[in-house]
């Protein structure tokens, strides 16, 4: 526990409508703000509530670290509206060079991985999004079918900037908007689209170990996965 970690100060944490619009997070009665001063609040209920139970949670002392969802609430709203088109385009780029469209020449085996465990993600995506990515092999990139991008864009466009956050921020750490997209659809559990993320990784420690080190990092990471996935979850597409 960090000596900078402050005093619980408050007794009851509970979400209720907000003034305006959406679900506030109330501490004794009182609105609960994000680093900026702005007031924290979604516009799913689902999502205000589990923030709220995250307050509720704490002991005597507020660990911020126990508080995902509070995070990345408090990190969508002090983005702002104006932040969301910029978070669009991010995962937008992250599609024109996406990690399941890029496959290993070699070992065999590894390919053959690589397909059987990604090919099902593009043909979802074939599904949902009307046309197949470009799949190459190396690292030279190959442009995607404009209309896939324009589907994906409108897409993004009818999402709420707390979701598209939380798209964005599991579209940066699984390397993948098609793996982000997925997940956000929930077409593919969380377990099966982080899976498919760490797919190179894990192949390479299936070969030549894995240390302590790199096992805690994937810890870590798939923890802040696990996270983002609730988040999206609880969000909602609006």
């Amino acid at each position: 526990m960090s000596a900078r970690e402050p005093k619980r100060f408050y007794e009851k944490a509970e979400a209720g409508p907000a003034e305006n619009d959406g679900y506030g997070v109330f501490l004794d009665g009182r609105p609960a703000r994000t680093a900026r001063r702005r007031l924290l609040v979604a516009r799913a209920q689902p999502l205000a509530a589990a923030v709220a139970a995250e307050w509720a949670a704490q002991s005597e002392h507020v660990d911020r670290a126990s508080m995902p969802l509070t995070a990345l609430l408090s990190a969508a709203i002090d983005g702002g509206e104006a932040a969301a088109p910029g978070w669009a385009e991010d995962v937008l780029d992250y599609l024109g060079s996406d990690l399941v469209c890029y496959r290993a020449a070699e070992p065999d085996a590894l390919v053959l991985r690589q397909g059987e465990v990604w090919d099902p993600f593009l043909d979802w995506f074939k599904t949902a999004y009307g046309e197949r990515l470009v799949t190459v092999t190396g690292v030279i990139a190959a442009p995607q079918p404009r209309g896939a991008l324009d589907a994906v864009r409108r897409d993004l466009a009818a999402t709420s900037p707390e979701a598209l956050f939380a798209l964005r921020t599991a579209t940066a750490i699984a390397g993948s908007a098609v793996l982000a997209l997925a997940l956000s659809k929930e077409a593919f559990s969380a377990d099966a689209v982080f899976a498919a993320s760490r797919l190179d990784e894990r192949f390479q420690a299936e070969r030549w170990g894995e240390d302590a080190e790199a096992k805690d990092r994937e810890r870590t990471i798939e923890a802040e996965f696990a996270a983002v996935a609730r988040f999206i979850r609880l969000a909602g597409k609006r």
